[in-house]
């Protein structure tokens, strides 16, 4: 089973997100390229997660009665 994805993680910029390892920068096991893969919040700021698909899965919810 794949780790739960952190939201708001304390210090992002420490670990790869690119798959469910979660390796520190300079020992990334997974061969996942030379340069680790940023996490969206990184890439996108606060709220990253209320938009796209998340944000019409939740608008979805919300609608039902």
């Amino acid at each position: 089973m794949a780790k739960p994805f952190p939201l708001n993680p304390r210090n992002p910029e420490r670990i790869c997100w690119g798959c469910d390892k979660y390796c520190p920068p300079d020992a990334m096991r997974c061969g996942n390229g030379s340069e680790r893969t940023q996490h969206p919040i990184e890439l996108f700021g606060e709220g990253w997660n209320d938009w796209g698909l998340a944000a019409a899965d939740k608008q979805e919810d919300e609608s039902q009665p």
